[in-house]
């Protein structure tokens, strides 16, 4: 998400390269590069494939919400995986289980797929260009020029 942010001053015709943003941000080039694979694959970011290439949003700012980030990067699996520890108990008798271990669902697993809902409605209402108003009121004006000063000055230009 932080990379994404910077992108969105990044003047029209300029892309940005992985490794800038890598550098920037204090992470390896080896993981954004599988992220960015990623993002590209959503559709979130687009990619020039040249020497001076680089990236840049692929879409509107205020359609990608942290939702669709989440989804792009992590997958569509639930975030939750039930692995019924519950039917491991050493005292359980495997041959005559009651409905609490055959019909109905674990507890657990009821509780963390609604908390899953819940986080995926919220972070659906949460877009980047919503992200980038809220730190442009957070952040120094002079942080914020320096920022984008430091990417414009790296050589990814279409």
């Amino acid at each position: 998400m932080h990379c994404l942010l910077y992108m969105i001053d990044m003047p029209q015709g300029k892309t940005v390269g992985i490794k800038d943003l890598a550098t920037y941000q204090g992470v390896s080039v080896t993981y954004l590069s599988k992220v960015y694979t990623k993002l590209q694959k959503a559709c979130m970011v687009s990619s020039v494939p040249r020497v001076n290439g680089g990236c840049a949003l692929a879409r509107n700012p205020e359609a990608i919400t942290f939702r669709n980030v989440v989804k792009a990067v992590e997958g569509k699996a639930p975030l939750f995986q039930c692995v019924e520890i519950r039917q491991k108990k050493i005292l359980l008798d495997m041959s005559n289980l009651t409905e609490l271990y055959t019909k109905r669902p674990c507890l657990i697993k009821s509780v963390m797929l609604e908390v899953e809902d819940q986080m995926n409605i919220y972070l659906k209402k949460k877009s980047l260009i919503w992200l980038h108003s809220q730190v442009q009121g957070k952040i120094p004006e002079e942080y914020a020029k320096e920022t984008i000063e430091w990417f414009n000055k790296t050589k990814y230009s279409i």
